[in-house]
């Protein structure tokens, strides 16, 4: 059955699902950036005036997947209109008022996809709560410098995103006041990044970052670094011009040049080379300096951490490799705390130390410093770490948390990552934190804030518990 809801810009046709909720699938919130468009900031669509059929999703800027196999199944779907949002709704009635999850993928900002079946709405709506999932543009289109067009054009589709849901989302029965954006890796990054940028301030009132990743360093001196890095492996000009009319395969093509591994990357991140940045206008100052040094989300709620074993799973470099020492060196590390990391994990075997160096690198470090820094000036913040491992690979690995949060355990693709019986009541237990969360700003009182004297964070298991600063370890070794 149909059920049609005006936007600002035109009726749009969605679909009632057996359970009685909604979803509108493909929606525009911006003009498909193509042309004159391909790396301008967005900018609103056409309006039209008969129903738009919204019960399918819209075309991804994903146009090769991450990997052959990826831990979230993410469809890649053709056309141009790839500035696109879904909506799931419990009921689309204006006067319902209800609270808003506006999600944001992962996928390194290079890939991922917001028609992934993981993101799936059904859940949140069953417990009165409205989703919107959000594509955006990737790599070089969303995020490397170039002459001739502005910075940041990621986080620009982001912003005008949210401002679609302040102007929209009563339509659908959702609350424009009550918005939490949240993201989980690149997603999660997003989720921090938005917190530091000026102009989006206004457009949510919490948010929750999931194994957040942000670029580091992050500055226009390493913007411009890429952006040579770029015309040097590839002999074209880092200019909106010279790119403008590329086809998707032959953009990619340039991309795949500019992200392998080599000895011209110095200057460079390990990881994130296309990613936000700090330009100076959009993102006045690094991210990670806005939320640990600044005023950047003050008085925003945020709750935030990362699983165990993230990147754990990813082997060291080969035999011909720089010595232990010297990579953990380029990761930060001194001599002393490369002494300290392989004291502490000295159990989990050499093959095992790069992937959680870089674990503790991207994710783990980070994130305590902005929990460190929101304590510090009591800001309104929750810390977890999500430890339940996989019986296939006995790791708390990246991404594994989702199907819990999202409360979709029978979706696509879950058992292969989490096996046949992955634990409901943990299921229950954290989505009903995300639930609160957004609903209330406050997961419950079972969780209590991350404050300087106790850094309460919740270890989520199999059996759960709030634990005092367990991952203390970790801030000793990388933020001293």
């Amino acid at each position: 059955m149909s059920t049609t809801v005006t936007t600002d810009r035109g009726p749009v046709r969605g679909e009632r699902r057996a359970d009685g909720t909604l979803r509108f699938l493909g929606i525009p919130y911006a003009q498909p950036p193509v042309g004159d468009l391909r790396f301008a900031a967005p900018v609103p669509p056409e309006a039209w005036s008969e129903p738009l059929d919204a019960t399918a999703y819209g075309p991804t800027a994903q146009k090769r997947p991450f990997a052959d196999v990826t831990t979230i199944p993410e469809p890649s779907i053709p056309g141009t209109g790839v500035l696109n949002l879904n909506v799931f709704t419990p009921a689309a009635d204006p006067e319902a008022g209800l609270p808003v999850l506006v999600w944001i993928h992962g996928g390194g900002y290079v890939a991922g996809s917001a028609a992934s079946p993981w993101y799936d709405g059904a859940a949140f709506n069953r417990d009165g709560v409205v989703v919107v999932s959000v594509g955006y543009r990737l790599g070089i289109e969303g995020f490397l410098h170039l002459e001739g067009a502005p910075d940041n054009r990621g986080v620009r589709d982001w912003i005008a995103a949210l401002e679609w849901v302040r102007d929209n989302i009563a339509a659908f029965g959702g609350d424009p006041a009550k918005v939490t954006v949240a993201g989980q890796s690149a997603g999660g990054g997003a989720v921090q990044t938005l917190l530091a940028v000026p102009s989006a301030q206004g457009l949510f009132r919490g948010a929750l970052s999931v194994s957040g990743a942000v670029l580091r360093p992050d500055g226009p001196e390493v913007a411009r670094a890429a952006a040579r890095l770029f015309t040097s492996r590839t002999g074209v000009p880092a200019t909106a011009a010279a790119l403008r009319d590329l086809t998707d395969d032959e953009l990619l093509d340039l991309q795949d040049l500019m992200s392998a591994p080599g000895p011209d990357r110095e200057g460079l991140p390990p990881m994130l080379a296309l990613a936000p940045f700090a330009d100076g206008e959009l993102i006045p100052v690094p991210v990670l300096d806005a939320l640990t040094t600044g005023e950047a989300g003050a008085d925003v709620p945020l709750m935030l951490g990362f699983t165990a074993d993230e990147f754990t799973m990813i082997p060291g470099p080969g035999p011909d490799a720089p010595p232990l020492p010297v990579l953990l060196g380029g990761l930060g590390l001194d001599a002393a705390g490369a002494d300290a990391f392989t004291e502490e994990y000295a159990e989990a075997g050499e093959e095992r130390y790069f992937g959680q160096a870089l674990t503790d690198t991207v994710f783990r470090a980070p994130n305590l410093a902005v929990a460190d820094a929101r304590a510090a000036r009591e800001r309104p913040t929750w810390f977890y770490e999500f430890r339940w491992r996989s019986p296939g690979l006995g790791l708390a690995f990246h991404c594994l948390d989702l199907p819990f949060a999202f409360d979709l355990l029978d979706a696509e693709g879950v058992a292969a990552v989490a096996g046949d019986e992955p634990p409901r009541a943990l299921a229950d237990t954290l989505h009903r934190a995300w639930v609160g969360f957004v609903t209330d700003q406050d997961p419950g009182a079972d969780w209590p804030r991350y404050t300087a004297a106790e850094r309460a964070t919740m270890i989520w298991d199999a059996e759960s518990r709030v634990a005092s600063d367990p991952v203390h370890r970790v801030r000793d070794i990388w933020l001293g």
